[in-house]
């Protein structure tokens, strides 16, 4: 509980801070956990306490909180150069060694990349490069961006837009042109009686009708998550890729995979296109991009838009658009290290994907166990990412009345007991670091499960 006395940590964390995405009935009866180091996939707070972060952080912290590599990548760099833009022709050697590093790990035969310092920012700047496209190809009306409902795209004005969540409503969101199709989650929006494949097929045929009723020349592209990350971890029904690729590309719409998330071995392949086998037109990444150890995002261009916006720069002579801290040296450096860390393993230890690989059934089958519960909905997830969606009554789908707060409760019960873990709608998601081990792995689901019992005993 939390500590009111004038000078505690909570007390400070209320007086000079603005908290964000964060429920505050819960910071007002329980204080905020200010926390001071970490380490592997635990972090611990300014009062002793140790807890297993079931959600990396935030997806990010997939190396943990101390991994030694990753840590000096970044101090040898700072020694070496510690920061520089990449404007005016000029830009740090890390940063042409990680563009080419990540062409050559994309599914890409070739490419270019943009940095930012978050997905959100790599969202924007993607849009505001199909706009450029648009004008400069000669089609200024090409600026509609499809999406779905309840897909998460970032915060930023335009990300925000793109992002299919209602509480963008307080800031009149989203902005005009944003068009958001619907959930491909098929346990939620699948009809009464209707199968898995007539629901994929029924997502065709919406992107069809949307198409035709907007104009295929008035969408700059479709952006999807291979997996929606904030939406719930929601993978998409089968076949749906399948379904809305070849739509896209009959009437000339990018189609572009946000992989923030779900990049770099999130769900036990490279990338999320690669574990549900489509061929995006470009990718976003972020998050395990740098393992959490450094802000970074970047906008991955396949080959064919590469080229279109290769020659629409070139007619005008500058992209005008970048950031400060875009492909900052420092955050290139420990990028490269990060990539070395996950996919080709780094100082004598296997690639950190492998593991996630081999934990996968275990996570697999907990999660499903956990789904017997009479009060466990649905379970569902791809890899090292899952949610258990709470339910009031199994049988027709029926949720807990919001007023009752379930999945924050199971959150606040888990911290009680030394776990970390979020709640998003009415579930519980799970994220934990790819060093995470099979012990590690029976004590976050033993202490989830004992928070779901508490808090199902006091709500039903």
């Amino acid at each position: 509980m939390r500590d009111d006395s004038p000078n505690s940590w909570e007390a400070r964390a209320d007086a000079h801070s603005f908290y964000g995405f964060t429920d505050l009935p819960s910071i007002a009866e329980r204080g905020t956990v200010v926390l001071t180091h970490g380490e592997g996939p635990y972090v611990f707070d300014v009062h002793g306490r140790k807890f297993l972060d079931a959600n990396s952080g935030l997806w990010n912290m997939v190396a943990g909180f101390d991994h030694k590599g990753m840590a000096e990548a970044a101090k040898a760099q700072y020694d070496r150069f510690p920061g520089y833009h990449a404007f005016f022709g000029r830009m740090s050697d890390q940063t042409v060694m990680l563009s080419e590093k990540l062409i050559d790990v994309s599914p890409f035969e070739r490419g270019k990349v943009f940095y930012t310092n978050s997905g959100s920012e790599a969202n924007d700047t993607l849009v505001k490069m199909l706009w450029f496209l648009g004008g400069a190809e000669g089609k200024p009306e090409r600026r509609k961006i499809l999406t779905r409902k309840n897909g998460y795209h970032g915060v930023t004005a335009v990300s925000a837009s793109m992002t299919g969540k209602p509480y963008n409503d307080v800031f009149g969101l989203p902005l005009p042109g944003f068009i958001h199709l619907t959930c491909p989650h098929y346990w939620r929006e699948g009809r009464d009686g209707e199968s898995e494949a007539e629901f994929t097929a029924r997502m065709g045929s919406e992107l069809e009708e949307v198409i035709a009723r907007e104009g295929a020349d008035t969408i700059a592209a479709f952006v999807a998550e291979p997996v929606m990350g904030a939406g719930g971890v929601i993978p998409p029904s089968e076949g749906y890729f399948q379904t809305v690729a070849p739509i896209l590309k009959k009437h000339g719409i990018p189609l572009v995979a946000d992989e923030v998330i779900t990049g770099f071995g999130r769900t036990g392949s490279d990338w999320g296109c690669q574990a549900y086998d489509f061929m995006p037109d470009a990718i976003i990444s972020s998050k395990n991009l740098t393992a959490g150890y450094f802000p970074m995002g970047a906008v991955i261009l396949g080959p064919e838009m590469s080229d279109r916006l290769q020659a629409a720069v070139d007619e005008i002579e500058e992209f005008p658009h970048g950031f400060t801290a875009s492909g900052h040296p420092v955050g290139c450096a420990v990028a490269l290290k990060a990539i070395e860390v996950i996919m080709d393993g780094s100082d004598g230890a296997a690639p950190l994907i492998d593991n996630v690989r081999a934990l996968t059934p275990k996570f697999e089958a907990e999660m499903a166990r956990l789904a017997q519960h009479p009060h466990i909905g649905e379970a569902r997830g791809k890899g090292l990412m899952g949610a258990l969606e709470a339910v009031k009554d199994k049988a027709t789908k029926t949720p807990f009345d919001g007023s009752l707060s379930v999945s924050e409760r199971i959150a606040n019960t888990c911290t009680d007991h030394g776990l970390i873990c979020r709640p998003l709608g009415q579930a519980v998601v799970l994220c934990p670091a790819f060093i995470m081990t099979e012990p590690q792995m029976d004590e976050m689901f033993q202490k989830l499960e004992a928070a779901l019992n508490r808090v199902f005993e006091d709500v039903v």
